[in-house]
Order: structure tokens, then C-alpha cells, then sequence
């Protein structure tokens, strides 16, 4: 028998629709229900990839004595983290508030005005952890909300006190290139290099702090190198495996280790979009094969495994597999001799393997043994390892095909596919990341532009989530942001003007949904629906915050429209993270990238011509050739198509060639036919 979460899209709501809890989703009915039958909620968010929310699942939410206790004494809404990020903040932040950590599953108890009075993450069935049990809480919880409803009402009031104070944020001046120079210096000071990264155990990707760095150290000359040695460190240290995939491709969630060897293994599309664009950018920047080759991986594991057939990219694979976590990726040293046989001596020495394991008596394969070392110990040429390597993980992949998947949460997110767009749309530049699969990059992406212009864009109204032919109702601050942004890149890719005009009018009605007059945006529309506080995040958390995508991509439409009103936006947003993004730099990592560009206001490059004379490409690989943060470009044939950029306004031809145009800092150089002198221009 199902439950009201039978017609929901989200994979993650109906692996529970066939509870015995009464669940029901977030909406007018069941917040009506709870006031009418004067019962507190019990709100359950999680997302499918979540294993411990798997966990309790299982052992609570199956279990027919929890359920009775929850539907008696209860309304229990159940949520998907990844499509209402709203409400995930807001809660979140209560959790955090009231508990001083946080996580999912997330368990929110409301008063019927939706206010929290008691907060957890995970409870066990029975008393262990140190933690009472789920039923005893369900108990206690009941039984006070019938004998002691005032000192619940002033717990519920105080908290939502609290969490109204924290959408305030004070205008200051925006950050100062002394500011960048001080936050640069603090991630580098706070690195661990031991191990790579930032923080202890769990450790988690930090791909926005490397991108802010590697753009500051491009446009800045103090303490390039120390930034460029820690950029390479870190990126080498989450590639060698454990966290990252070096099967199959691309990365896991998060290390629950210090040495980024054993994952929580679930793999997330927003991860791998933000960390192939950090690595391409290292790549660029440092001509490292290794970074090269992760970006080649990763992209080609996004179009093989978490592909819709009409471009949309899947939201994410789970943990577990066969009712256990990690079991898809993990190896016994027979497994692997019987896979490889006599390349199994040089396979297991680059890996380390011993017979018992590193995990749990099984293999989570990482790299032990350097090329140079593995060359000198089998007498081989240097070139020749990663040749057989290949070789081998090639045979593991297709030796792991024939196990069971994990399950694929195969809802399209319009925020999360806009990062994964820009991703593919930058890599699609550089033909030699792979000659067999560059085209098919370019191709994916203007799928997925596609896709998310369509289906998540029915009646010309965006929408979060995408699945089987049906869209949610809501849509944020995110899906704007990061689409505008996707969009923005395809069309420097391609030059179509119909990825820049959508992105043009996508941010017009994003200023209008969801502008403060104090600065900055909100999460959700005016129009949208009245919760406990209209939430306003700042914070880049694991994917960046929805007002500093909007702020980067309001700078770039200024660049390339001259709209001043877009750069008036985007300065004032900067200016409410000023103090917080010196004080936490690793949380504000995409905003200080959005402040560098800022400063040092981008360079814009227009170029016009035949886009089938040969000059004419030259110039727009010279123009990618290096990595150029900030610097926007415009291309069109001549006389300017529609819909084009103002960046290409009356610029004509040069003795009818192809012809350059560069502008920094306001002051255009000399318009150019010459490829030396446009490589000069930029590179000056």
C-alpha cells in the first residue's frame, strides 16, 4: 500500500512511498492537515545518494511500530534536499543552531506554524551511538506537545528568532585587492600539506578555493608560486584515488579520512562539474598530463553513466549497491589477478594492494607508486605506464560492468546541470583533451543547453527539477544562476547567439523574481511560497551559493552588454561579504573569484569575421590557448548577426579580414587582423 508520495517525481520520495508512515510532501494539504488536527510535524529531508539516510529508512521508517507512533501522533512530511534547497537551508540552519552540526537525514520537528522545537540527524532504533532511540524521542516528543506546549512555543519562537536575524547582512564597501591578497594568503597558511586539502577527516573537495586561487595567482604576481605548488599538491592528492575513481572516472563525495583514500562513495553531479573545470583550469595553467587526463575521464564517466537520452545530466549515484556502501568499487587481490593476470604484478605495485585490504578486507584502489618509480622497478619506458595502466583499468571496468550498479537518482536539476554545462562547454574549446571525444563535448552540451531550455523551461517558465516528463512547480536563485552561467560559456564556445540572448533574458527575469533593494538576492521568488523566513544564503557550501553565481553572472553579461545596471548589481552583492569571505575564506571561495574579476574588471575580446577562414580560428584559439580568467569573448560573422552581444557593436572589418578587438579596463587597444599582435594584446 502506497502513501501520499506515490506521484512524486523525486526518485529519493518514492523509495519511500511505500512505507507504512503516512508520509506526505511538502504542500498546502499536509501543512493544513497539521493545523487542523493540531499535531506537530515531523520533517524528514535527505537526498537518494544519502547512505545513512538509507539506514534509517530501514530500520525506522519500515519498521510497522515507528509508523504507528509517527502517523498517531504526527504529520510527517518527507523532502528532497535537492529540490527544495529552501527549505533545507532554513532547517538546516536550525539544526546547526540548535545542535552545532549538521547533516542528512535531517529531523525537524515543527510546531503546525513551522517552527522547530527539537532537531536531530540520524536516530537509531534502539539506544546505541551514545543517542537515544527513534521511538523514544517519537514518545517524549508526543507526550510534550500535549503536557508542555508553552515551553515548545517559546522554543519554536526563539528559533525562528534566530533564524530571521541570520538573513540580515550588513553593506559594507566591496572586498579590496589587499582583501583577495589576505584570503589567498589564509588559504595557503590554513593548507594541509601532509595530506592535501582543508580540514580533518571528513574531507571534502574544496574545487572553489582551488579556482580562486589559481585565478589569483594568474593575475596576481605575489606569492604565485607557493599558490601554484599547493594548487598541484591538492589536485594530485584527490586524483591518485580512493576519492576519485581511477576505473571508472569521477569523484566520490567526500574522504572520510585524512588521506583522501577512503570515500563515502556516492558520486554527486554538481562535485564533478565544479572539480573537471578546476582540474581543466590546472591543466591550462600548469600542463600537468595527470590533470589533463582526470578532466578527459570525468567528463566521458558524466556521458557514459549519468546521461538522459535528451541531454539532461542525472543528479547522482548512490553509496550502496546490494545493500552495502562501496561494494561496486571495491577489489579483492584475487578479484584483481583474475581480471589482469601477468599485468596484475605491475598493477598491484602502482596501487600498493595486499592481499588484506585497506577496507573493510577489500581494495579501494590509490595510487602507491609514482611513474618514474614503476618504470625504473619493471625496466619500462616512462610513456609505457600510463599506457598500461589504462590497459588495466580499462579490463577492471568492463570486469566491474557485470556487477550490480548503484542506483541512479535520475532527476535533472536545472542548477546542477547549469555547472556541469559550463564544464563540458569549456572542455569542448580544447580539441587536444582528447581528438576521439572533443566534438562529443560541444555536442553534449548544446544537448543539454537544449534539454534545460525545454523541458525545464515549459511555457517559458524555468523550473528546479526535471523527471520522467514532469517538472516541479519551484525554482531559485540557483537554476537561474548557474543556467545563465552554462549558457554564457556554451555561447563562447560555439559563438550561437541563441544561448546568449536566453541567458540575457534568463537574467533579466531573475533580477525581477528575486532582487533585494538591500542587496543581493533571495533564494526564492516574490511570488513564491510564505515559509518560516524568505532565505537569503551567502555561504558557498558544496555547491556555490545562488548570489555568488548570480554575481559572476551578472559581471559577465556587464562585460558583454555594457549594462551598467548588471555591474551595479553584482558590486553591491559583493559588498555584503566583505568582512565574512576574509574571516571564512573556504566558504566564500566562488564569491572572492567573483571579486578578482571584479577588480581587476575582465578584459573583453570581440572578434568578427568568416567563421570558416582559418584566421579567424586561429584567433579564438589563441584566445583559449591560456588560461585568462575574467576575459569574456564575443564572435560573429560580419555584418553582426541578431541578438549578438553589444561587445561586437559597430566594429567593423579590417581590409575585410577577420579582426580583433581587445578592451581591459575600459580603453580598447588597436584593432587587429595579425594573430602576433593579438597573442601580444592579450598576453600584455
Amino acid at each position: 500500500m502506497s502513501n501520499q508520495l506515490a506521484n512524486e517525481i523525486s526518485p529519493y520520495l518514492l523509495q519511500h512511498a511505500h512505507n507504512p508512515v503516512d508520509w506526505h510532501p511538502w504542500g498546502e494539504e499536509a501543512l493544513a492537515k497539521a493545523k487542523a488536527e493540531n499535531k506537530p510535524i515531523f520533517l524528514s529531508i535527505g537526498y537518494a545518494a544519502c547512505h545513512w539516510c538509507h539506514v534509517m529508512a530501514h530500520e525506522s521508517f519500515e519498521d510497522p511500530e515507528t509508523a504507528a507512533l509517527m502517523n498517531e501522533n504526527f504529520v510527517n512530511i518527507k523532502v528532497d534536499r535537492e529540490e527544495r534547497p529552501d527549505l533545507d537551508n532554513i532547517y538546516m540552519q536550525a539544526v546547526v543552531a540548535m545542535t552545532g552540526s549538521g547533516g542528512w537525514p535531517m529531523s525537524v520537528f515543527l510546531s503546525p506554524d513551522l517552527k522547530p522545537f527539537y532537531v536531530g540527524t540520524y536516530f537509531p532504533p534502539v539506544r546505541r551511538y551514545n543517542m537515544p532511540s527513534f521511538k523514544e524521542i517519537l514518545t517524549s516528543l508526543a507526550r510534550a506537545w500535549k503536557e508542555e506546549k508553552d515551553e515548545i512555543g517559546k522554543v519554536g519562537e526563539k528559533v525562528a528568532t534566530h533564524l530571521q536575524s541570520q538573513t540580515q547582512a550588513e553593506n559594507r564597501e566591496m572586498p579590496a585587492k589587499e582583501s583577495l591578497q589576505f584570503a589567498a594568503k589564509s588559504l595557503v597558511e590554513s593548507y594541509d600539506w601532509g595530506y592535501g586539502g582543508w580540514g580533518a577527516a571528513p574531507k571534502f573537495p574544496q574545487a572553489m578555493a582551488i579556482e580562486f586561487l589559481l585565478a589569483h595567482s594568474t593575475l596576481t604576481a605575489e606569492n604565485k608560486e607557493n599558490q601554484i605548488k599547493l594548487i598541484k599538491h591538492c589536485l594530485h592528492a584527490m586524483s591518485r584515488g580512493g576519492m576519485y575513481d581511477v576505473v571508472g572516472g569521477g569523484f566520490a563525495r567526500y574522504s572520510t579520512d585524512n588521506f583522501w583514500r577512503i570515500p563515502h562513495f556516492e558520486k554527486m553531479l554538481y562535485d564533478n562539474a565544479l572539480l573537471a573545470r578546476a582540474y581543466l583550469h590546472a591543466w591550462q595553467v600548469t600542463g600537468e598530463p595527470a590533470f589533463k587526463r582526470v578532466v578527459t575521464e570525468t567528463l566521458d564517466f558524466i556521458v557514459r553513466e549519468m546521461t538522459h537520452p535528451g541531454g539532461g545530466f542525472f543528479s547522482s549515484l548512490d553509496a550502496d549497491s546490494e545493500g552495502e556502501e562501496g561494494r561496486f568499487y571495491a577489489w579483492t587481490l584475487d578479484e584483481i589477478r583474475a581480471v589482469l593476470g601477468d599485468d596484475s604484478d605491475f598493477f598491484e605495485a602502482a596501487y600498493g594492494i595486499a592481499s588484506r585490504g585497506n577496507w573493510e578486507g577489500k581494495t579501494v584502489l590509490q595510487r602507491a607508486m609514482d611513474d618514474s618509480t614503476l618504470a625504473a622497478r619493471f625496466q619500462i619506458d616512462l610513456e609505457t605506464v600510463p599506457v598500461k595502466l589504462a590497459e588495466s583499468h580499462a579490463k577492471l571496468y568492463s570486469a566491474r560492468a557485470a556487477r550490480i550498479r548503484p542506483g541512479t537518482d535520475d532527476k535533472i536539476l536545472t542548477a546542477w546541470n547549469g555547472l556541469m554545462l559550463a564544464a563540458f562547454a569549456e572542455a569542448a574549446r580544447f580539441a587536444d583533451l582528447s581528438p576521439r571525444f572533443s566534438p562529443s563535448y560541444l555536442q553534449a552540451a548544446a544537448r543539454n543547453a537544449e534539454f534545460l531550455l525545454s523541458s525545464l523551461r515549459p511555457d517559458g517558465q524555468l523550473r528546479r527539477a526535471w523527471r520522467d516528463g514532469k517538472t516541479t512547480n519551484e525554482v531559485f536563485l540557483e537554476d537561474y544562476a548557474a543556467l545563465i552561467l552554462g549558457l554564457l560559456e556554451l555561447y563562447q564556445t560555439d559563438f550561437n547567439n541563441k544561448w546568449f540572448a536566453s541567458a540575457k533574458d534568463l537574467a533579466d527575469e531573475m533580477i525581477e523574481r528575486f532582487s533585494d533593494p538591500s542587496g543581493g538576492f533571495f533564494d526564492t521568488p516574490n511570488e513564491g511560497e510564505s515559509l518560516l523566513v524568505r532565505p537569503k544564503d551567502l555561504q558557498d557550501n558544496a555547491t556555490p551559493s545562488g548570489n555568488s553565481l548570480a554575481c559572476e553572472a551578472l559581471l559577465k553579461l556587464a562585460a558583454f552588454t555594457d549594462n551598467g545596471k548588471y555591474r551595479g548589481l553584482a558590486e553591491k552583492s559583493l559588498s555584503l561579504i566583505t568582512d565574512m569571505s576574509m574571516r571564512y575564506p573556504t566558504a566564500f571561495a566562488r564569491w572572492l573569484s567573483a571579486a578578482e574579476n571584479a577588480l581587476n574588471n575582465g578584459r573583453q575580446v570581440a572578434v568578427l569575421g568568416d567563421a570558416k577562414e582559418e584566421m579567424f580560428g586561429r584567433m579564438i584559439e589563441a584566445i583559449w590557448s591560456e588560461y585568462r580568467p575574467g576575459v569574456v569573448v564575443a564572435a560573429s560573422a560580419y555584418p553582426i548577426e541578431k541578438d549578438a552581444p553589444a561587445l561586437l557593436a559597430e566594429r567593423p572589418l579590417m581590409g575585410n579580414k577577420p579582426t580583433a578587438y581587445v578592451c581591459e579596463g575600459f580603453v580598447c587597444k588597436q584593432p587587429t587582423t595579425e594573430i602576433e599582435i593579438l597573442e601580444a594584446q592579450l598576453n600584455s
